[in-house]
């Protein structure tokens, strides 16, 4: 399975496959249809059954049919095509067998190194086969390390019939990275009864509950006149801005949370004296938390506003997704499966809440439960992205072993 899992990830790794939150195309980024054709043949190649691509959402879907003499429950297994927002033009991965533990040179033109200082972690991956990128772009493991997974455990199925396994269906989507993919799966045409998506980080971890988010975009109108006769007529939307953002909690910030925590973030912002747009992110695991955070943002709008002669900040504020827990808990049976098939390969679990989404936090609303997979990726969205081999393995077998412990239901 090795060289030939190695081989298929750094083909896709290899394809520019960046969304585009300012497209409004489906998908967002014409690569990412070239590269979901191709993986449609591919799949057909393997010998996949039902292979589609739907124009309307730009997923590719595909069947791998039971081979048991009873029915048991259908899984999906899920990833996503499209990469961060870095750069992904000439990705070159860069394939250090048998790392020795020490600082990888990335590119040596640049000076480029990824240390053991920076990233203790390396510590972790002596002796195995890492994937890093060359320096000058991001290397594309999320979500490609997950793809790799999934298509190379349906080709060890295929290829090895003595492996029990019921229907399963899999599903390889656009625009995870900008959060519209997932608003645009169709549940129902893919019919599983559950799903999993492999888009995590070190191996072991399990996710089944994520933040609920919001997004709020504000418009400030200033008022630009010159300096020299700005007195009592001038509004600085710059300075404006600068102020909203320092009148929200200065702890609840990304970089000073952690666990169940949440926080406000500050995630672009342009401008002038003129006007200034920003977008905030509003994250928390906790419902009650969440309505109240998005409550008290808009409250500080509100007092903003007050304190102008008219109102001069815009604000839109909605919901993106929601934390999937409260669905999965309804019925815990699929984490049980997936931490029994970690167990039985010898993969101590990791649970832990998610701080971020997935495309299964939109899924799992729209009627399909779907916790998350790890994909063996560390450093994500970034130059310093890598993946192990052996991580990638580790996870195309909890998908054979979640398969095989399904088939005895």
């Amino acid at each position: 399975m090795n060289e030939h899992l190695l081989e298929r990830f750094v083909n896709y790794a290899k394809v520019n496959t960046r969304s585009d939150m300012n497209s409004q195309t489906v998908p967002t980024t014409y690569t990412q249809v070239e590269f979901a054709l191709t993986l449609a043949e591919e799949l057909k190649k393997i010998g996949m059954k039902e292979v589609e691509y739907n124009e309307a959402n730009g997923f590719v879907t595909a069947t791998l049919p039971s081979n048991l003499m009873v029915d048991v429950p259908v899984i999906g297994f899920i990833a996503h095509i499209d990469t961060a927002d870095f750069n992904a033009e000439n990705i070159q991965p860069q394939i250090h067998k048998n790392y020795d533990g020490k600082d990888i040179l990335l590119n040596e033109d640049l000076g480029i190194v990824m240390t053991t200082t920076e990233f203790p972690q390396l510590v972790n991956y002596i002796g195995k086969t890492l994937v890093t990128t060359d320096g000058t772009t991001l290397l594309g493991a999320d979500d490609k390390a997950g793809m790799a997974s999934i298509v190379t455990a349906m080709e060890e199925l295929i290829q090895h019939q003595e492996l029990p396994h019921g229907k399963i269906r899999v599903a390889f989507g656009p625009d995870e990275e900008i959060g519209r993919g997932a608003l645009l799966f169709d549940v129902d045409h893919f019919q599983a009864d559950f799903a999993y998506t492999l888009d995590s980080g070190v191996v072991g971890k399990f996710e089944y509950e994520t933040f609920n988010a919001a997004q709020a975009e504000l418009t400030i109108k200033g008022t630009s006149v010159h300096p020299g006769s700005a007195k009592d007529s001038m509004v600085n939307a710059l300075l404006v801005a600068a102020q909203f953002a320092t009148a929200l909690p200065q702890e609840e910030v990304p970089e000073k949370t952690a666990g169940y925590e949440g926080f406000y973030m500050l995630s672009s912002q342009i401008g002038t004296i003129d006007e200034v747009k920003a977008t905030y992110i509003i994250r928390d695991h906790d419902k009650a938390t969440f309505e109240k955070r998005k409550k008290q943002f808009a409250a500080l709008v509100d007092q903003f506003n007050q304190s102008f002669d008219h109102p001069r900040i815009a604000l839109h504020l909605y919901d993106q997704y929601y934390n999937m827990r409260d669905i999965i808990e309804k019925d815990f049976s699929i984490v049980e499966l997936a931490l029994e098939a970690y167990r039985s390969i010898g993969i101590e679990p990791d649970v832990k809440p998610f701080r971020g989404g997935t495309d299964g936090s939109i899924i799992t609303y729209k009627g399909l439960p779907t916790p998350n997979i790890f994909t063996g990726a560390e450093n994500l969205h970034g130059k310093y992205e890598f993946v192990s081999l052996e991580g990638m393995q580790q996870a195309a077998q909890v998908v054979i072993e979640i398969a095989r412990l399904n088939s005895k239901k």
